[in-house]
């Protein structure tokens, strides 16, 4: 029957459990579980991915665990299901003592991303502690004069288990004088007391022993004994009696030492020693009360002596003995109650549960930095715990449970701007005056490839002379990346432009770890005069950024070319026959010597000189325009004359050619070419011809004015003055947009050169003294034509001038209306003008 009676209350108190779990589970929205204390190793607790909807085959790769090393030592959590398992048995008297609730907030942490989850674990009592006594002899002094009914306390037992497997009664041994009655005392604790039920006869019997048994609620319940003996002493009619039966006093946790709490009171009736009153604790008084409290044996002063501290017991209860001097001696007993009043004098404790240290510079806003959590353990407002960080950071704090947050972004990150962060976090409660503690949260940043290289400059010219060295430095194109690491190793690469004739690469080469770009070969002017190309900067981060900057070479031209005779022509070392009709007169066009230079600039302005001659008073020649004419009249018995002719440019140091003419007096059967300036009136039939085919010139002219205007307006900006005349004979009126002072005149022709890539390029060739003279054997291009402007032919005697003043040199190029003017000095009227056009375009041709 016994066996069965048992079963069932195994049965109940397992349902009990199971009620507990099931309703018990989620209080005020926190998930608790219960478990036994003393539970063994591996002992189910609850499944923490099931109730906080994790997925259960990612919890081994978010590492889902207990945090906290004081938890990690009695749970941990199963990665394969998920369940909340002991780690180590839990001595619930160990953890939570005399306490009656026993609650062990857990956290858990997961990592990508990092999350932190919180539940709590009650551990619920087993009656595994028997009822003790302090002494197992309980020594207790009794008047034969105490009346029936007075009550005598005695030391209680002691239970470490909690609730209802607690001490729940007290027994005492039968006997026809004692009994037992148990006072209940506001914390909840018995305290038993011993009546006295009918008179005792110290002759009689001077002595009792008793037995005093202690029973606690548990199933089994469990037990403790002690001996209680009891010794009839002889009459003191009169006991000390205190004003009240109980005291309550409050007190702050901060009073200092030796402040006066209660002075006690208790009279005595009695004479002599009877009447004398000494005060004491009572015999079961704590040691820790003893120590905080000093109670003044003949006045009743309790006063304290040790520090009280709120957060580790918040009040203390004990009784007061009043005994006399009677023989025997009789006593009376108070309860007194000390109240603690809580103090803000405990900081907030900050713990970082779980930090990154490092965060890439592109986390999303909301990214968790840390778990961060706070304990206060005052109470109220002074326990209530406020977080906050500087307001300047890219950061915010966000509570999750209270007196939990988590530190997250609150912006975006640039690495580049600021690499790492100390972030301090400051804790502070709320009480008067309010209490405060720090710690720093290092973060650092960590670079991503969001800045592409970039160089100094979007576009870079450089200038190289022609001739220059193999392996020469040409310019050294430096990118910066404010990325770090191999975001910030940076690598050159030359682009290629499409469609272009000339290949860069065939010119220059890059060194793709510094990008210094070297000359591969030597440049030269004539053949290429602007190099255009573009290079690429690359880091190496994934993905790779790039950007590019153009480089403009500019080859500066050097004075390497020597000037070359075009007219007349003659093989090298050979003689060029000139014939004069004989009896010619001063200033007789003998012949016109043209010279062309590859060069450029002043490299190509070519001058005349006569270097040798038999008589140099004969024959003089055209500084500029390259004329060889008569000086005076020529003798009809003159011998031939042997003319040497010096070529030579204007550079530095100049270069030369020289031409030999052999000038002789002999009939010349070929047609003389006629000098305008010589015939004032043409004849009519001449007029006439000579017109009909200047108004056609003209009229090409003007057709092919307008296209050129058209064309040449799109890609020049400058200004100089000309004649421009064409392969099919229109011409143009060019004008210059600035000077260049010191230059040699120009010898009235002037070969352009243009193209899309190219610059202007100006070259003199020479030209008669006017008209428009195209050049069928000097160097020609599809993008070249000649300038000519037609100069007043100087009259006999007169010294030869430059066919254009040096005014009229041009440079750049710009399109402007024909002036009729200029072209007119020298002629009386238009007809005679046209007509000398179109005289010197025959001869040309």
């Amino acid at each position: 029957m016994l066996g069965k009676v048992r079963a069932w209350v195994q049965i109940c108190r397992g349902a009990t459990l199971l009620f507990l779990f099931c309703h018990l589970g989620y209080v005020g929205g926190q998930i608790r579980y219960p478990v036994p204390e003393e539970s063994q190793e591996g002992t189910f607790v609850g499944n923490v991915a099931q109730d906080f909807l994790l997925d259960t085959e990612s919890l081994a790769a978010r590492r889902l665990q207990v945090a906290g090393e004081v938890n990690q030592r009695h749970f941990r959590v199963d990665l394969d299901s998920g369940a909340l398992l002991i780690k180590n048995p839990i001595d619930r008297e160990a953890l939570c003592g005399l306490s009656a609730s026993c609650i062990v907030p857990l956290e858990f942490v997961t990592e990508g991303p990092l999350e932190m989850y919180r539940a709590e674990v009650e551990i619920v009592d087993v009656n595994d502690h028997a009822p003790r006594f302090p002494r197992q002899q309980l020594d207790l002094e009794i008047g034969e004069a105490a009346p029936p009914g007075q009550r005598f306390p005695l030391e209680k037992a002691q239970d470490a288990d909690v609730g209802s497997n607690s001490i729940s009664s007290y027994r005492l041994s039968s006997n026809e004088h004692f009994a037992l009655d148990v006072k209940k005392r506001s914390d909840g604790s018995l305290v038993p007391e011993l009546l006295l039920e009918k008179p005792l006869d110290r002759e009689k019997q001077s002595d009792y022993r008793l037995v005093l048994t202690a029973v606690d609620g548990g199933n089994p319940p469990r037990s403790g004994t002690a001996e209680l003996r009891v010794s009839v002493l002889d009459v003191n009619d009169n006991a000390p009696a205190f004003q009240q039966s109980s005291y309550r006093i409050s007190v702050l946790e901060s009073a200092p030492a030796g402040m006066l709490l209660i002075q006690l009171n208790a009279s005595d009736p009695d004479l002599g020693p009877s009447g004398n009153v000494t005060f004491s604790f009572s015999g079961h008084t704590p040691d820790r009360v003893r120590s905080l409290f000093s109670l003044h044996p003949t006045n009743g002063k309790l006063t304290l002596q040790g520090p009280l501290d709120f957060e580790s017991e918040n009040y203390y209860e004990f009784d007061v003995r009043a005994r006399d001097g009677g023989s025997p001696a009789m006593e009376q007993h108070c309860s007194l109650r000390v109240d603690l009043l809580d103090v803000n004098d405990n900081a907030p404790h900050i713990t970082v549960t779980s930090e990154l240290g490092t965060l890439p510079e592109s986390a999303e806003p909301g990214t968790v930095v840390a778990l961060i959590s706070v304990q206060d353990p005052d109470s109220g407002s002074n326990g209530d715990v406020s977080l906050r960080i500087p307001d300047h950071l890219p950061f915010t704090l966000k509570s999750a449970f209270r007196n939990q947050f988590s530190l997250v972004t609150a912006g975006p990150l640039d690495r580049e701007a600021k690499s790492s962060y100390d972030i301090m976090v400051t804790a502070s409660d709320a009480g008067s005056p309010p209490l405060s503690t720090h710690r720093t949260i290092f973060l650092n940043i960590s670079d991503v490839n969001d800045n592409p290289p970039s160089f100094f400059q979007r576009s870079h010219e450089v200038f190289v002379p022609e001739n220059n060295r193999p392996g020469d430095l040409l310019c050294s194109l430096a990118a910066s990346d404010p990325d770090s690491g191999l975001n910030a190793l940076i690598s050159y690469s030359l682009l290629e432009p499409r469609n272009r004739d000339v290949s860069a690469s065939s010119f220059i080469s890059l060194n793709p770890q510094t990008g210094a770009v070297h000359a591969t070969r030597s440049f030269d002017y004539e053949q290429t005069q602007t190099l255009q190309f573009e290079v690429q900067a690359r880091d190496r981060g994934n993905p790779p950024l790039s950007s590019t900057v153009t480089v403009r070479l500019f080859v500066l031209d050097l004075n390497d070319n020597a000037p070359a005779v075009l007219r007349p022509r003659a093989r090298p070392g050979s003689l060029c026959p000139q014939a004069l009709p004989p009896s010619v007169g001063a200033g007789h066009l003998v012949t016109k010597v043209t010279a062309v230079d590859l060069d450029s600039g002043y490299n190509a302005w070519v001058s005349y000189q006569l270097l040798e001659a038999p008589d140099p008073s004969l024959f003089a020649v055209s500084r500029y325009a390259g004329e060889v004419r008569t000086a005076v009249p020529i003798p009809a018995d003159l011998p031939p004359q042997k003319l040497v002719i010096v070529v030579k440019d204007s550079g530095s140091p100049p270069l030369s050619t020289s031409v030999t003419l052999l000038v002789s007096l002999e009939e010349d059967t070929h047609p003389v070419v006629p000098d305008l300036r010589e015939s004032s009136a043409p004849r009519e039939g001449e007029s006439r011809l000579t017109l009909y085919l200047a108004v056609s010139l003209v009229a090409i002219c003007f057709v092919s004015f307008g296209s050129f205007v058209a064309l040449i307006s799109k890609c020049l900006r400058g200004a100089a003055c000309g004649m421009t005349c064409f392969p099919a004979g229109t011409c143009a009126c060019l004008t210059r947009s600035r000077r260049r002072e010191g230059l040699p005149p120009s010898s009235g022709i002037l070969r352009i050169q243009l193209g899309s890539d190219d610059p202007i390029k100006f070259v003199d060739v020479g030209g008669h003294s006017h008209g428009c003279t195209p050049l069928a054997s000097a160097p020609t291009r599809s993008d070249s034509f000649m300038m000519v402007k037609s100069p007043s032919a100087p009259m006999a005697g007169e010294p030869v001038r430059p066919s254009c003043p040096p005014s009229d040199l041009l440079y750049g190029l710009e399109v402007r209306p024909l002036q009729a003017q200029p072209m007119l000095e020298g002629y009386s009227d238009v007809g005679m003008w046209l007509g000398h056009i179109a005289e010197n375009i025959l001869v040309s041709l």
